[in-house]
């Protein structure tokens, strides 16, 4: 049985900063101080953008927002997060109020003893997923068609840029049976202010 989750109280960056279980050890010790922000942040630039997007005009179903952030935050067990989905992206604010892309396949498998995500597509991304209080922490990095997976950094210097524009951080959860979205808040390469993966099956 699934449980609603509460956002707010689990990503205070001080409640982040604090976590030293061997539970949590994995992915606290990768991420970077500027990515605990982001996820300190999550809600409030979710909030901003969907106002942008409401706002203003985009691209695609803008009936999709609706169905995707209405429903209230679900825990989802290990179990059910392996297999094939279907995914599709959509990212609100910054350049245009929102854009709602196509169906591409993602991947959730058991890899190198972690929990390895994988997006295809022109806009493709992979990265780990940890455990945090029924929800699962997301550290990953983008990467154009065709380009070699990019791994993600933990704040290492990308083209003498003090943060790597690569890297993205997000929270994974439940929002329906077979239903999940990733939240990726404040994306790196300011196309927009909030970027979200949705996942069926």
């Amino acid at each position: 049985m699934t449980k609603r989750v509460a956002h707010k109280s689990i990503f205070a960056a001080a409640a982040l900063l604090a976590l030293t279980g061997p539970a949590f050890a994995d992915w606290h010790d990768r991420i970077s101080l500027s990515d605990i922000d982001r996820l300190a942040h999550l809600e409030d630039a979710r909030a901003d953008a969907l106002a942008q997007a409401q706002g203003r005009g985009g691209f695609g179903d803008r009936r999709v927002l609706d169905r995707i952030f209405s429903p209230q935050a679900r825990s989802i067990p290990e179990a059910a997060l392996y297999g094939t989905w279907r995914c599709r992206q959509v990212k609100l604010g910054g350049a245009s109020g929102y854009y709602v892309f196509d169906w591409f396949t993602c991947r959730i498998i058991r890899a190198n003893g972690e929990i390895y995500f994988e997006k295809n597509g022109t806009q493709r991304m992979a990265g780990y997923l940890y455990p945090q209080e029924g929800m699962w922490v997301y550290l990953g990095a983008q990467s154009a068609k065709g380009e070699p997976l990019h791994r993600y950094s933990g704040g290492e210097l990308s083209a003498g840029e003090p943060l790597n524009p690569d890297d993205q951080v997000g929270v994974l959860v439940g929002i329906g049976d077979d239903h999940l979205r990733l939240d990726l808040p404040l994306p790196g390469t300011q196309e927009s202010d909030f970027d979200m993966i949705e996942l069926v099956r």
